[in-house]
């Protein structure tokens, strides 16, 4: 009997291999040599892959018989999942295997700037002796500030929180009664930049939270702050910091990922009080070990038809063909309810309506909370792990679905509750036999425009000349507007402008624009 094939592209752990050796046929291929892949994988079962190896759509072409892809990691950069999800192949990760070890790094970065361990270890390999030259700080009775409450997050505010640390902490998306069970009060952004002896950044890279600590945040600090970051390179301006440390506006820094990477050079590498690795957080033993096992248990289980708990792209079980086209709007939907909301709802209804109701439609519910999380944790969310994640959140997840849609053959909305009772709505639709997708209504106003990679949306008092405004502040910026409508309920009352534009709008500009035309909500979405 022929076993099925396991291609692995790159190295594995001994542990991974040895779940898989017995009841697969295991072959090796260097994923960086690409006409060996695409030759190698045209009878494989699974791929195995790390990340150097790039996994796209001529290789899912090329491989007929592929049924999943593993990425022995956290990251899904070189897969293209929208690709593998066409192809109808699964796609996994390993999304816990380094969760500890990061935070254990962030730990080691925040400890030796407190205590000036690189410094002091090189100036003493220099036959120095210059103990008053490297005095550090004790952690207990400290302030520390986490930005971003997701499992790795958590994980520092308990360690830490056993050093005798107060933990404060700041998410949007988290509620005070989930941040208490791990020892944290949540606070506004600017009251832990100023409250807090030690920051540590959990957050993931979002247009949001690119940026996130500039010249304006580390100007809010104590002097004595010392800043840590072991999350994404870029939440910190690196600029803004080094201008800090040069000024002593902050004690100290800890860096181990960088806005550009591989990064060996950089202004901020002549400050004695910065402590630099290059991008070591999943860099254990046990981490690799970890990812390599819970692939090979996820290939295991994929090969086997069984359900895949760190599934990505699919859920397990069949999605009827007329359900599958919904599936991109569905989470495009979710992605623009929470930057429209701005924070976390305390419930959130997917409202399915249409012929398509006459088939299973849970896996967009599913489809939603995940673009609903996109932006939010630093994991990846996944079709499995987002009501996991909801649930964590105390956010209440209702499906509805009716057979009556009376404007369109089909329609699918979004809509939460606030916990100040305000509701947040986004509704779209497909049309045509291309499946074009359509975004219908926004908070309760009636629009038809087309999803974008960068969007902006804008509620006012309906007046004369906004338009304009609007039009001459973005041109003023550089930015092209390739789309605006206007939704109003009544002449002079409420109003909303909706925008898709060639470019990313600064955060700024959505102030400025939200100033001059005296809106009471601006929010921009890049999807």
């Amino acid at each position: 009997m022929t076993r099925p094939v396991v291609l692995i592209a790159e190295q594995l752990s001994p542990a991974g291999l040895a779940l898989l050796e017995p009841d697969f046929e295991i072959r090796h291929v260097d994923g960086a040599d690409r006409g060996a892949l695409l030759a190698a994988v045209a009878d494989a079962d699974a791929l195995i892959v790390r990340s150097a190896t790039t996994v796209d759509a001529p290789v899912f072409a090329a491989a007929p018989r592929l049924r999943v892809v593993a990425r022995a990691g956290v990251g899904l950069d070189n897969v293209d999942v929208e690709a593998a999800t066409r192809a109808g192949v699964m796609v996994v990760n390993a999304p816990t295997s380094n969760i500890v070890t990061a935070a254990e790094h962030a730990i080691a970065l925040l400890l030796a700037t407190a205590r000036n361990v690189p410094q002091a270890h090189s100036s003493l390999k220099r036959g120095e002796w210059r103990r008053a030259a490297y005095t550090g700080v004790e952690l207990q009775d400290k302030t520390l500030g986490v930005l971003g409450l997701g499992r790795i997050g958590v994980l520092v505010a308990q360690r830490l929180a056993a050093f005798g640390m107060q933990v404060i902490a700041y998410d949007p998306y988290v509620q005070a009664a989930q941040a208490a069970q791990f020892g944290a009060r949540l606070v506004p952004l600017d009251e832990l930049l100023r409250a807090s002896d030690f920051i540590t950044v959990h957050l993931p890279k979002t247009p949001e939270t690119l940026g996130l600590l500039g010249d304006r945040e580390l100007r809010l600090v104590k002097p004595s702050v010392r800043i840590v970051n072991a999350a994404r390179g870029g939440i910190i301006d690196e600029d803004a910091l080094d201008l800090a440390l040069k000024e002593g506006r902050v004690a100290g820094a800890g860096l181990d990922v960088f806005g550009t990477e591989p990064c060996t050079d950089s202004p901020l590498f002549q400050h004695d009080n910065l402590v630099v690795t290059p991008h070591l957080g999943a860099s254990t033993h046990e981490a690799q070990e970890k990812a390599g096992t819970q692939v090979a248990r996820s290939v295991r289980l994929a090969l086997a038809g069984e359900f895949v708990p760190d599934a990505v792209n699919v859920r397990g079980g069949v999605v009827a063909e007329d359900v599958k086209p919904a599936l991109p709007l569905a989470e495009k939907l979710g992605r623009i309810f929470t930057a429209l909301a701005g924070g976390l709802p305390v419930r959130v209804e997917v409202d399915v309506r249409g012929e398509i109701t006459a088939h299973d439609v849970k896996v967009l519910e599913l489809a939603a909370l995940k673009g609903a999380f996109t932006d939010v944790v630093e994991e990846a969310v996944t079709y499995v792990n987002a009501p996991l994640l909801s649930r964590a959140r105390g956010v209440e997840v209702t499906l509805t679905t009716s057979a009556d849609s009376p404007d369109w053959r089909n329609l699918l909305a979004v809509r939460g509750t606030m916990p100040d009772g305000a509701v947040v709505s986004v509704s779209g639709t497909l049309t045509g036999p291309r499946h074009v997708e359509r975004i219908v209504e926004v908070n309760g106003y009636a629009m038809e425009i087309a999803p974008a990679a960068h969007m902006g949306f804008f509620t006012y008092t309906d007046r004369p000349g906004m338009v304009g405004v609007v039009g001459r502040l973005l041109g003023d910026a550089g930015v092209n507007i390739a789309g605006m409508q206007v939704g109003r309920h009544e002449k002079g009352g409420r109003a909303l402008i909706a925008l898709t534009v060639d470019s990313a709008l600064a955060p700024e500009l959505v102030d400025a624009i939200a100033e001059e035309i005296g809106a009471d909500q601006g929010r921009r979405v890049d999807l």
